[in-house]
């Protein structure tokens, strides 16, 4: 809590500039229902396991948070669901279980003004399966027998496209790709839209779909990835001296944000407030931080200043924590630069149970963030079993901790040095 020698900073008064979120929805390693995802987290369950959608027996790297039985039954008609990439499908069901989450079902939007509801949800990479197989046909077959749905199902503006054309949705609409920072990008600047008086409601988040060959190979050329194959599940372990990289995930994370003004209007269930944040560059190295985490650092108290929050009424942080060798120091140097006394805080790892999702992470990040606010729970961060010292801040090691959150950080970062801080807190009108 705010120590009472501290007086914080005055928060925004005005409901139409004020953004509150009320839906959320996802496509998760651990299926597509919000309850379920952050249950299995607070189980300390882990989504990692041997890949079996390609043969990967000749990879370096033979495992992910690959996701399984995925369906899109009652959300994509069975055509299109063919043709899609997976990047596409999971970003159209989380987006529209969002909506349905927010009770914005298509009877609901008909009533409304479509030109005031927008689609921001971004991605790193794309529809990187059809672009390969687009690729492969090139060279296998010649430029004749390429789809004519390469370029518009590769393209990342595609997911906010499509879910616009399903839904109606006329308002501000493309994507952002700022590699696994996308999603946080993303909700930074929806929420802008929202206080310019651009939009009355965004549907915005991250999604990711590249547990396949090139993605999968393309990670490991960049020496980037965990290669603990003969214990997958014990491989992604944030701040762990025995870490060796990330492990790839995917799926998808949608937020429904909206002006406090328009949710009061129409009665909505108001699940937790997004109160700023903020975007910054290393401008240092294509793949590596900033090792004195100033990037970082200027980043987290840039979105403590959007939200007109002080660094002492901040207590939950759901941290980037990739699980590789510098990026898990880096990222706790800039923490401990802008929170001095660290002892009320508490900082999680998502990725050390789904992996990392890419572009798709801080959506799912956003997500288990809210669910913390709203349940009073904190998922583990699991695999700790040998911390660095450097990290004194508590990670809520393999089990789960009761906490209740005055306001919590989520960061994600991505390679360009790209950062970005997002914060939300309980919803107090």
């Amino acid at each position: 809590m705010a120590s009472p020698t501290v007086s914080a900073p005055k928060r925004e008064k005005d409901p139409k500039k004020r953004v509150v979120i009320t839906g959320m929805g996802l496509v998760s390693v651990f299926g597509n229902d919000v309850d379920n995802f952050y249950s299995k987290l607070l189980e300390g369950e882990s989504g990692i396991s041997l890949i079996d959608r390609f043969d990967a027996s000749s990879f370096s790297v033979r495992f992910a948070g690959q996701i399984r039985n995925f369906s899109s039954d009652g959300y994509i008609v069975g055509k299109n669901d063919r043709r899609l990439d997976d990047c596409w499908r999971y970003c159209i069901v989380a987006g529209k279980r969002a909506l349905e989450d927010a009770n914005l079902g298509s009877m609901v939007l008909d009533t409304m003004d479509k030109t005031r509801i927008g689609v921001l949800v971004g991605t790193g990479m794309g529809g990187i399966s059809v672009f390969s197989n687009g690729v492969e046909a090139l060279v296998q077959k010649g430029y004749k027998k390429i789809t004519p749905f390469f370029i518009p199902y590769s393209i990342t503006n595609m997911g906010s496209a499509l879910l616009a054309i399903d839904t109606g949705l006329m308002g501000p609409n493309y994507s952002i790709s700022t590699a696994c920072a996308t999603a946080n990008y993303c909700f930074y600047a929806a929420a802008n839209h929202i206080r310019r008086g651009e939009a009355d409601i965004m549907v915005v988040g991250g999604t990711e779909a590249a547990v396949m060959p090139t993605g999968v190979g393309g990670f490991i050329a960049c020496r980037a990835l965990s290669q603990r194959n003969e214990d997958p599940k014990r491989a992604s372990r944030p701040w762990d001296k025995d870490r060796d990289g990330f492990v790839m995930g995917e799926g998808a994370g949608v937020l429904i944000m909206e002006s406090l003004e328009h949710a009061l209007k129409r009665g909505a269930n108001i699940i937790a407030e997004y109160l700023g944040g903020a975007v910054t560059c290393d401008a240092h190295h294509m793949t590596d931080p900033r090792s004195d985490g100033l990037g970082v650092s200027s980043c987290i108290s840039k979105s403590l200043e959007d939200a007109s929050v002080s660094p002492e009424e901040v207590n939950y942080i759901n941290a980037h924590a990739t699980s590789t060798l510098a990026g898990d120091l880096a990222e706790v140097n800039a923490i401990k630069k802008v929170f001095k006394d660290t002892s009320e805080i508490k900082m999680n790892g998502t990725k050390s149970m789904i992996g990392h999702g890419l572009g798709a992470a801080g959506g799912l990040e956003a997500i288990a963030t809210i669910k913390a606010i709203t349940t009073g729970w904190l998922h583990p961060t699991i695999n700790q079993d040998n911390i660095e010292p450097d990290v004194t801040i508590d990670t809520v090691p393999n089990v789960k901790k009761q906490h209740e959150v005055n306001v919590a950080i989520s960061n994600s970062f991505g390679f360009g040095g790209h950062n970005s801080v997002v914060v939300f807190a309980p919803y107090t009108p």
